[in-house]
């Protein structure tokens, strides 16, 4: 990466769009659980528990994966120096995809076990949330290093190897969901796999001496 040029502009602070950030998950990944209930007298607790597994597994995995998004979210913000325009509405594409999981992940719960055609479209819903969420991550880290927004400006072939390690996700996003569309419960396990991809740090060198 070629040295920064004057300090971009900056619009908000890293702080304010951090915090706007945090609220926004932290609505997502309480909505989560609004799909999870039982009710009294309908049958006995254990049975609705084993009929509702759906909605159990569905939430597990997604709040894994917010959970996921709040923390490399987290951990790119860190690394900026400034913010400006384009970055701004890159999170906020971020954040739309973020709101969006918990509509599919009810979705994909209420028709997990159905099969069929509701069942496909269901899974391509949560697919395409998740791809979402992959390519404007992608876009983020790509334009803070493009632009020179970073604390320690990496060389050209460091901020290569982190773009693409950092959104390996935007390829096995759908890889994952077309195993959906053959099974359902398999591809929640994978979620779940690419989801713990991402629980490591995958952008070390540009934290390096910031």
């Amino acid at each position: 990466m070629s040295d920064p040029s004057p300090a971009p502009r900056r619009t908000l602070s890293v702080g304010r769009v951090e915090a706007f950030s945090d609220g926004v998950m932290a609505v997502a990944i309480t909505l989560l659980v609004l799909d999870l209930h039982v009710e009294v007298g309908k049958e006995s607790l254990a049975e609705q528990l084993r009929q509702n597994w759906p909605s159990y597994a569905a939430y597990a995995i997604s709040f894994f994966v917010i959970g996921v998004v709040w923390v490399n979210h987290h951990a790119l913000l860190s690394l900026l120096r400034a913010t400006d325009r384009t970055l701004v509405f890159y999170n906020l594409l971020l954040l739309m995809f973020v709101t969006l999981l918990p509509f599919t992940t009810s979705t994909l719960a209420a028709y997990l076990r159905e099969g069929g055609a509701d069942e496909r479209l269901a899974v391509l819903l949560y697919g395409a949330a998740t791809e979402g969420m992959a390519i404007s991550f992608t876009l983020l880290l790509r334009h803070m290093l493009r632009h020179g927004l970073v604390r320690r400006t990496p060389s050209r072939e460091e901020g290569r190897v982190a773009v693409r390690r950092f959104g390996v996700g935007t390829v096995l996003y759908p890889i994952v969901t077309a195993i959906g569309l053959l099974s359902p419960g398999l591809m929640l396990l994978f979620y779940g796999l690419v989801s713990a991809f991402y629980m490591f740090d995958q952008t070390p060198v540009l934290a390096a001496d910031s």
